[in-house]
């Protein structure tokens, strides 16, 4: 489906810092409970990540990540998600976080 740039426009995807990777037992699925900071206008956003397979909860505290900031509120569990922090698939089905290639200021909009 095409969609139009106006459409693309809407969807506000920022870089943040990964601040804080806690476990998440209550979840269905392997996921942790990510803090992400998007800098001082944006503050922090909590998320959880289906990232268990192929991160370590030390190795995500510092990583810049892709997220969508303005999806809406999700209740998973008792645990209310802020932003989507974005991924693809690899061939095993494990979640590979969409980053970039260098540090950019946190709260930088994709464009």
């Amino acid at each position: 489906m095409e969609i139009s740039w106006r459409d693309f426009e809407k969807v506000d995807l920022r870089v943040g810092t990964i601040v804080e990777a806690k476990d998440f037992p209550a979840a269905r699925k392997p996921a942790y409970q990510l803090l992400v900071d998007f800098g001082d206008t944006i503050g922090l956003r909590k998320s959880s990540a289906q990232i268990t397979a192929l991160y370590k909860q030390e190795d995500l505290i510092g990583r810049q990540v892709i997220a969508v900031i303005n999806f809406p509120k999700k209740q998973i569990g008792k645990f209310m998600s802020e932003c989507l922090v974005t991924g693809v698939a690899d061939e095993g089905g494990n979640i590979v976080l969409a980053t970039v290639e260098r540090k950019v200021p946190n709260g930088t909009k994709l464009i």
